[in-house]
This record gives structure tokens, sequence and C-alpha cells, in this order.
């Protein structure tokens, strides 16, 4: 099984707003890891601004730069002036899994395509530069089993790989609970082979090694 890719995630809700000839831009970003999510977050903020003209929204799904599960609307707006040049900022942030919605409330004042199009595109930069982002790490838990005089060498071992002890039961033998990177998983078991000479058993769910 191939090691799921590591990249930057939102860590959490992120605001902030733009004022353009008297039209507010308010612009959401959160986490979305499905495109589902993406719409829970779209309507949540739908329903605290009831009263805007516009909630244009984009998202990405999937890793960064990734075009498999990407979606945008105008919602109302001429046409490409708003979920396009939203996406494509998105695209181009170097984070994942993420979705971003303008709510505009109408100023009064008509700003043309250009002039959307680079509102919409500068509300969604404005929140990237204060959104908190976290590493996205896919983490298993995997149980390992040996004798109790290769506890303290097991030990050792765990931090090279990132790997943290969470449950933990002495009897004949040592059963020992971590978790860690799934991407860490083949050197946890090259290290456990070689740290007890191929005593120790490792029980990984769903790693398809032999």
């Amino acid at each position: 099984m191939g090691a799921a890719p590591r990249y930057r995630v939102p860590a959490a809700r992120a605001h902030s707003e733009l004022l353009i000839e008297r039209s507010r831009f308010l612009c959401t970003i959160d986490r979305a890891s499905s495109s589902a999510m993406a719409r829970e977050v779209i309507a949540d903020v739908r329903a605290q601004h009831a009263d805007a003209t516009h909630h244009c929204w984009a998202f990405n799904a999937g890793a960064p730069g990734d075009s498999a599960h990407v979606g945008s609307s105008d919602d109302g707006e001429p046409h490409g002036t708003a979920g396009r040049p939203m996406l494509t900022v998105l695209t181009h942030s170097g984070v994942g899994e993420l979705v971003a919605v303008v709510t505009r409330y109408y100023g009064g004042v008509k700003l043309g395509t250009g002039g959307l199009a680079r509102a919409y595109a500068a509300a969604v930069q404005s929140t990237l530069a204060v959104l908190d982002t976290e590493e996205r790490v896919e983490r298993v838990t995997a149980t390992l089993r040996y004798a109790y005089a290769q506890h303290g060498a097991i030990l050792q071992l765990l931090p090279t790989v990132e790997a943290v002890a969470v449950h933990e039961e002495f009897a004949e033998a040592v059963a020992l609970q971590v978790r860690l990177p799934r991407e860490q998983v083949a050197a946890l078991r090259r290290g456990l082979a070689d740290a007890t000479a191929g005593g120790a058993e490792l029980l990984v769910p769903d790693d398809g090694s032999p």
C-alpha cells in the first residue's frame, strides 16, 4: 500500500473582509476533505449571512493542486468572475482540503467583470494570509508483540519512526500499541526486524504488507 502524501491543510476556520467600491467581501476558508464537507461549510456561511447579495464559493477537497475533487460557483455573479478566480487562488495556495466562500454585500457600484474577478481573488488571498495550517498525516494504530527483554530497544526505536505508545500490556510477552504515520510502517517493520532479530510481531490494520 502506497504512503499517503503529506501536505498542509487548514487547522481552523479563518475570515477576512475587504471593502471595495462600497461592496463588502467577506471571505471564509475552512477545511473540507470531501465535497460533502465543502457544501456543509457553504451552507453554514449562507445561513450566517442570509441577507447577503451573493455567496460565491470554490473548493479543492484533495491535495494541493489536485483537480480531481474541485468545484466552484459564481452564485449569480457574471459567469467566470467569482468561482473560477477563487479556485485558481486555492489551486496555487500550496494548501489542500479547503473550501472558500466569499459573501458579498453589494454597495451600489458596479465593478465590471475584471474588477469582480480581482475582488473575489483578493478576498481569498487575504484570508489565506491569516489562515492557520497544519500538516495532514494519515496515522494508523499498530500492535507490537515481543519479548520483555526487547522492550528497551523497542522504546528507542519508536521516536525514529514518529511512533507514540498509546497502550501496553505485560504478560508472557509485551503487547504494545502505537500510533504512527502510515508512511512509516515499512520503516517500523525494518527497525523491529533489526532490533529483535526477527523476534517481534507487527500487526497493522489494512497495511497490506506480508
